[in-house]
């Protein structure tokens, strides 16, 4: 009896415990962890989408499938490893490996300075892909989903060929049928672009004329 008493006691006294311990009176301040502002979509590739990048040097996974990201990444890591401030020995620049010409075109004009803009880089990316998307916007709409030189047309891989060779070299090589190609300075064809870097989300970029590099 004795012991059926002490036990109901320390019952009571641990859910007495429980109770002051939790007590609703102060509740903790959680409110630096809201994020009602912060854009919390993020694309999540499936296995089939994970690919296998090489380089001349190296290999890596790349885990950001088909979407525009991914689509932007892996042609940076084609032309530079990823590399901010690498300069090659023709002269391109930055990450994406820009000719000052192009850079001056969208209007940049202090090379030293893109180097170590970041943002800079990735707002040049951004323009020069919206004004190449304008200029190739007909061969778009004409040679996607048809095969040129046994590599189906996509429109990802377009807009990378026009960064290797310029938009005016990819229309010639889609309305010759891949007969006319182009190569630049370590032998990177159009059509080696057109195929790696085929079947990506570029619906993000916009066609513009005249695109302005904030």
């Amino acid at each position: 009896m004795k012991s059926n008493i002490l036990r109901t006691s320390f019952l009571i006294l641990i859910a007495f415990g429980l109770l002051t311990g939790f007590s609703f009176k102060e509740k903790a301040d959680l409110s630096h962890y809201l994020m009602e502002d912060m854009e919390m979509c993020y694309h999540v590739p499936n296995e089939q989408e994970v690919k296998y990048f090489h380089s001349d040097e190296t290999s890596y996974y790349l885990f950001l499938g088909k979407s525009y990201v991914g689509f932007r990444e892996a042609l940076a890591f084609k032309e530079s490893q990823g590399i901010y401030h690498v300069v090659n020995r023709f002269g391109y620049m930055g990450k994406y490996q820009f000719a000052k010409s192009t850079l001056n075109m969208l209007g940049v004009y202090d090379t030293s300075n893109f180097l170590y803009d970041t943002k800079l880089q990735e707002n040049a990316f951004t323009a020069y892909m919206s004004k190449n998307k304008w200029i190739l916007r007909r061969e778009i709409k004409r040679y996607v989903g048809t095969y040129v030189n046994g590599v189906k047309v996509t429109e990802s891989g377009i807009l990378a060929a026009a960064h290797l060779a310029g938009a005016g070299n990819v229309k010639i090589y889609l309305r010759s049928g891949g007969s006319i190609g182009f190569s630049d300075a370590f032998g990177t064809s159009i059509r080696y672009y057109l195929k790696k870097f085929s079947g990506y989300d570029t619906s993000f970029i916009v066609a513009k004329r005249k695109p302005k590099v904030i």
